[in-house]
């Protein structure tokens, strides 16, 4: 029996080329351009599936999807639109979509999609929309990077899955997890967020799951951990890549038993938490350098999630740059806007800080600038320092900058993370220690793991090159040659 399909779009052009392609694939096909027809088809029993845009001469698709959930349980909806931001795809998943495509699409890609919802056991599709379908934007931009996130993140949001969010300082990974948490099924819990990198390697599973009363010296009285903290909302682990190996393997047992035990403490803790973790490093590579867990890794990337950098999603831009003009005016500061020159210039450059680099950006040219209009001038000559420091105009010629300035680029990033906040004591020691594992791999690495060689190479006591490679947990492999 052939299936059939209702496509509704108020654009001929779309309803005649969607139509065809499905045709061509083998289904049956009837269209409309209007929702008070789409809806007498299915209210009559007709379609197999649906394919709708949101935006119809006669209504809203978003306040059919209801209608069409509780007459048709069972009949899946694709939704189409080319206000294509994070909303309509979350708006999309609440109101019971199967998924959304943005405008432009694939022709290809609809029909696969067409053919997957066919494919899938009925009834297991229903949603419920949340109390609140306020239009707060916590994620801008409609480039198709953007699309492919948006479309990701609105299919978690009704799953408890453990995501790991991927990507490049300043992207926005957090923003993204808050996201997964606020319009996600637990957005009635708690979200606590922990950054592995900041706190010191001695106290990381006590943050993280707290300690009883005289567990260790200073302890005076019982701590709740981040878990505790997190029970019924989300967990986020920013920089998961920094946890030190004892506390993986303490974190691996919470993901496989639902359990943990409080530092000092005798009885263990049922605890009930999503895990959102974060990081900017290669996981896969610190396997292979036996600082990561690899059966960690897996319980963790359940669901993996790459950002895409600024430079890969350039026609963003102009709307990042608006809705961090809005904030600043919000903020109090002057209502500022770019020129089409000045866009030109920001599309040149390559945003070695991603979006948060841009932010600060704007923020300067609201808080120091009397000009009510940005030139390129401007942006060129705010960027140039930037550039000349790190490489950031893309000239095809560029030079790489040397371990002093790759420190002095990570350490900007690593206090602006704070805010107005200064990041926890024993700064001084936590650097120190990364910039040694690198060194010394090396050394270990350029003398085949010869230590006496490697400890004349780098000028340190044999035996002190033993207690860094213990303290560092640095693998060393002999070559036999």
């Amino acid at each position: 029996m052939v299936q059939q399909i209702l496509v509704a779009d108020d654009d001929a052009a779309i309803r005649t080329v969607v139509s065809q392609a499905l045709m061509r694939a083998g289904f049956e096909v009837r269209a409309t351009s209007n929702i008070a027809t789409l809806w007498r088809w299915i209210s009559s029993g007709e379609g197999d599936l649906v394919i709708t845009d949101v935006l119809m001469p006669d209504g809203n698709a978003f306040d059919t999807l209801p209608r069409i959930k509780n007459s048709r349980p069972d009949l899946p909806v694709i939704v189409m639109s080319a206000q294509n931001t994070f909303m309509t795809a979350i708006k999309a998943s609440e109101k019971g979509a199967y998924d959304y495509v943005p405008k432009p699409f694939d022709l290809n890609e609809l029909v696969g999609v067409v053919r997957r919802a066919l494919s899938e056991p009925k009834g297991e599709q229903k949603r419920q929309a949340p109390d609140d379908n306020g239009e707060a934007m916590p994620l801008v931009g409609r480039s198709p990077a953007m699309q492919d996130i948006y479309r990701a993140l609105a299919r978690m949001m009704q799953t408890d899955l453990t995501v790991t969010i991927t990507g490049e300082s300043g992207t926005g990974k957090e923003l993204v997890a808050r996201a997964l948490h606020d319009y996600g099924r637990r957005r009635k819990g708690p979200f606590v967020a922990i950054n592995m990198a900041a706190i010191p390697r001695d106290l990381i599973e006590s943050e993280l799951f707290g300690h009883e009363k005289g567990a260790f010296t200073g302890a005076q009285a019982r701590s709740s951990g981040r878990f505790e903290q997190a029970e019924g909302g989300t967990l986020f682990l920013d920089e998961i890549g920094d946890m030190p190996m004892e506390a993986q393997t303490r974190l691996l047992r919470v993901l496989q038993q639902g359990e943990y035990m409080p530092v000092g403490g005798r009885t263990p803790i049922t605890t009930d938490v999503r895990i959102v973790a974060a990081t900017n490093k290669d996981l896969r590579q610190l396997i292979g350098r036996g600082l990561f867990r690899e059966d960690l890794f897996y319980r963790l990337n359940v669901v993996p999630l790459r950002l895409p950098p600024l430079r890969e999603r350039i026609e963003d831009i102009p709307d990042l740059a608006g809705h961090f003009f809005n904030a600043a005016t919000k903020e109090g500061l002057p209502r500022k806007s770019l020129t089409p020159g000045a866009l030109d210039a920001m599309r040149r450059y390559t945003w070695p800080g991603n979006v948060r680099e841009l932010e600060n950006l704007i923020r300067r040219f609201c808080a120091l600038y009397p000009q009510d209009e940005i030139t390129a001038e401007l942006v060129e000559n705010e960027l140039s320092n930037d550039a000349n420091q790190f490489g950031g105009y893309d000239d095809g010629g560029g030079e790489a900058i040397d371990l002093g300035q790759a420190v002095e680029r990570y350490l900007s990033d690593y206090f602006s993370s704070f805010g107005d906040d200064l990041p926890p004591p024993g700064l001084h020691g936590r650097i120190l220690r990364e910039v040694e594992y690198p060194l010394i791999a090396a050394a270990l690495a350029a003398t085949r793991g010869n230590q006496v060689k490697a400890a004349d190479l780098l000028g340190v006591n044999r035996n002190t090159l033993r207690k860094k490679i213990r303290d560092l947990d640095i693998s060393v492999v002999r070559s036999i040659r």
